[in-house]
């Protein structure tokens, strides 16, 4: 069964089990704690809690469990000069994110001035595998994703911030058809559009977010240097605070050269299961065609 709105509102729900038991790892994965007391962590029975683990990120929670280890992110670090490689191809190219196609589109000039001025932006909340997300959309392209945090109202509230003189209307019917090809690995990739609102500094990083494969993980320092200021390791860490599109710019891939995940704009929790569920994907052919499902 391909997934639909109801696949995405359970695997929204499960996040949060999810989400609670990374927690719990985060503060205990040194002592590589067992399944009874992590499934305890949730609430849940060990058989009820490993099943829907497994499930939902494709791998048991004992091997997610040593994926949190510095040394397991350092194995994803990605060499720099695969970073430059991929990066050089430049963002005419379909960018990698599961076989989606990536074109991305910057305001000119006027129009960063303007911040919104004349835009029309859609925008509907959705379930997705990682949480609820709001989705914002104008007819040049996706201009905004995150994951909702506290209150629905917070959320729409900064994406109204980023663009100020836009005028908002509320359509999830439109939103929605966005978020299966998104989150899903389908047979047939669906060209998808961002529309992205920023500064110089700020559209390179985000650029060279686009070609990290999926899978593979890059430092802040990588980063730098490949947009051609490898002293600017700050600066990134700040464009990546202010990625405006969660997961298709995927800015959880980054992570401090001696393992350490890092902070998230989203939370660090659902960074990890971020990457965790990439390198489920990528490890195991046969999870991609389960992720597509929930029975």
């Amino acid at each position: 069964m391909t997934a639909s709105p109801d696949n995405y509102q359970q695997l929204s729900a499960d996040y949060q089990i999810i989400e609670s038991a990374i927690h719990f790892l985060e503060e205990n994965f040194q002592r590589q704690p067992e399944l009874k007391e992590i499934a305890l962590s949730t609430g849940l029975s060990e058989f009820y809690f490993q099943r829907t683990f497994t499930h939902w990120v494709g791998i048991s929670p004992k091997r997610f469990l040593q994926f949190l280890t510095k040394e397991s992110a350092k194995e994803h670090l990605i060499g720099s000069s695969v970073l430059e490689a991929t990066y050089s191809v430049g963002l005419s190219s379909p960018g990698r994110l599961h076989d989606l196609f990536i074109h991305t589109e910057a305001v000119t000039p006027g129009q960063y001035k303007g911040r919104g001025a004349g835009l029309s932006i859609r925008y509907g909340f959705h379930p997705t595998p990682f949480g609820e997300a709001l989705l914002g959309l104008t007819e040049r392209g996706i201009c905004h994703l995150a994951f909702v945090q506290d209150e629905r109202e917070t959320s729409l509230a900064t994406l109204k911030s980023n663009w100020p003189h836009a005028a908002f209307l509320e359509d999830s019917q439109t939103t929605g058809s966005l978020v299966e090809p998104i989150f899903s690995i389908g047979k047939n990739p669906l060209p998808l559009s961002l529309f992205l609102s920023g500064t110089n500094f700020q559209l390179k990083v985000w650029e060279a977010l686009l070609s990290i494969p999926q899978g593979s993980l890059a430092t802040y320092e990588q980063i730098a240097e490949t947009i051609g200021s490898p002293r600017a390791q700050r600066a990134v860490g700040t464009a990546l605070s202010r990625n405006p599109i969660a997961f298709l710019i995927p800015c959880h891939r980054v992570i401090h050269k001696l393992g350490d995940f890092g902070n998230y704009r989203w939370g660090t929790a659902r960074k990890k299961a971020l990457l965790g569920w990439e390198t489920a994907l990528t490890s195991s052919p046969a999870i991609l065609h389960h992720q597509t499902e929930y029975s």
